[in-house]
């Protein structure tokens, strides 16, 4: 009796191990694609996962996740990659059960190696709440990339001086401010007539210097060098994006050289600096003739005004400090925009949950219209975010930060950072120092041309 006891005890014991595997293993694949750890009984997420990229921000997104876990009780999982191995970390989680629900990708290029893993964000608030839809990484209908902090640059103007200008009774052009320049006659026309007229405006020039100093080019021979190849790729309908064009392109015509021909001289033959010094100048000189009053306008990026405004006896209020497009000459450039762009997109995994999907999209939601979360992204992040939800005093206190933004919101067209595609930093200098020898009189323009084209074909099949 006592081992026929003994015998159903046993067979009781493996019933209830059996019976409770199997229902762990119900609630197991009740909770989604990646074993749906954080799904909750009520069919949401309680959990997310955001792969973050910038090492330098971390301890603020820890803060931001605590923050909207105790709003709305979704926890977000916040895990950094270490500087420079993103590519690497995102590799090794995302093939993990548990993987990150939102991700990075490094724009058009990013969104090729990762496409496989990217929802499309077209139906979402958070794509329309873009300042710059055409921002977005795209293909073909679909929207994979959200852009989340970007800069801007152009040609930056003094408004004290431009008042000034437009105030003098002889000025040889009819408009009233430099607001209303949007073209590149209309901008040559005022540069030389403030060049002709420099000793009533109390200035050295009316542009910085050019600086073509070794390793001081990067205005040149990458920024300004965008525009052209940003229309010439843009003339090739194959591509979505004149990024992905210029990385397809083994040669390149320069094909509107001369319209970059256009902006670059007039930035030199109307300079406080002749073409013979540029060698020797650098970016901090050209940032520190502006601060001081020299001159009114220079080329450069948001980036700058800590430059400016941190120069011992600066003259520049931060009202007076405002951007101007960059024009050479092109068709239809009255709609151009700022150069605009960013090397940081979100995106949302694919493979997740649709439940982990929709959470991780009300967190970046969240994170950029509640008033706590943008809060975070002005004063703590320190982002210039591209969204239409911030309102006048919730914009950085930077002045040409404001400027990019109000850039973003107008009516026209941001050219792309389509330097992106650009093949080498070895074509950047060689085509640098050619301006160089170019402004110098050593060189032709016909032979900065070929410089261009032959560097970027070598390059290419390096």
């Amino acid at each position: 009796m006592s081992k026929l006891k003994k015998m159903l005890g046993i067979m009781l014991v493996l019933t209830l191990v059996t019976v409770l595997a199997a229902c762990g293993k119900s609630n197991e694949s009740a909770t989604g694609d990646n074993g749906g750890k954080g799904e909750g009984t009520d069919g949401g997420a309680k959990e997310i996962y955001f792969l973050n990229f910038k090492p330098e921000i971390a301890e603020v997104y820890e803060k931001i996740a605590k923050d909207y876990e105790a709003e709305t009780g979704v926890k977000v999982k916040v895990v950094t990659a270490a500087s420079g191995t993103y590519e690497t970390k995102l590799k090794s989680e995302i093939s993990k059960k548990d993987a990150p629900t939102i991700f990075q990708i490094n724009g058009p290029v990013g969104y090729q190696a990762w496409k496989d893993y990217a929802l499309d964000l077209k139906d979402t608030k958070l794509y329309s709440y873009l300042s710059d839809p055409s921002l977005a990484v795209t293909s073909e209908d679909g929207v994979y990339g959200i852009p989340y902090v970007v800069e801007g640059y152009g040609i930056i103007y003094n408004d004290a001086i431009m008042q000034k200008y437009f105030a003098l009774p002889d000025k040889a052009v009819s408009i009233s401010s430099a607001s209303e320049i949007n073209n590149f006659d209309t901008l040559k026309a005022v540069v030389e007539d403030m060049t002709a007229k420099k000793e009533q405006l109390d200035i050295k020039g009316v542009f910085a210097s050019t600086s073509l100093g070794a390793g001081e080019q990067w205005r040149w021979q990458t920024h300004l060098a965008n525009l052209p190849l940003y229309y010439e790729f843009k003339d090739n309908t194959e591509f979505d994006n004149t990024v992905l064009a210029g990385l397809a392109a083994d040669e390149v015509q320069f094909k509107y050289n001369e319209y970059y021909k256009n902006i670059f001289d007039l930035y030199t033959n109307n300079s406080v600096t002749k073409g013979t010094l540029l060698g020797g100048k650098s970016v901090a000189d050209s940032m520190a003739e502006f601060a001081l009053g020299q001159v009114a306008m220079v080329q450069n990026g948001n980036w700058a005004w800590g430059q400016i405004n941190e120069v011992g006896g600066n003259v520049v209020k931060a009202e007076d400090i405002k951007f101007l497009p960059i024009y050479t000459g092109m068709s239809g450039e009255e709609k151009q925009g700022l150069a605009i762009g960013t090397e940081n997109y979100l995106s949302i995994n694919s493979k997740v949950s649709p439940e982990k999907q929709q959470a991780s999209i009300e967190f970046l939601e969240w994170l950029f219209t509640s008033d706590k979360g943008k809060a975070y992204v002005t004063q703590e992040l320190g982002f210039i975010a591209p969204f239409n939800t911030f309102n006048e005093d919730e914009k950085p206190a930077d002045p040409l930060a404001r400027e990019v933004m109000t850039w973003m919101e107008k009516d026209v067209t941001s050219v792309p950072w389509t330097f992106a595609a650009f093949p080498s930093e070895e074509f950047k200098n060689q085509f640098g120092d050619a301006l160089l020898q170019y402004v110098q009189g050593n060189q032709a323009w016909d032979e900065v041309v070929k410089v261009f084209t032959d560097s970027w074909k070598a390059e290419k099949a390096k």
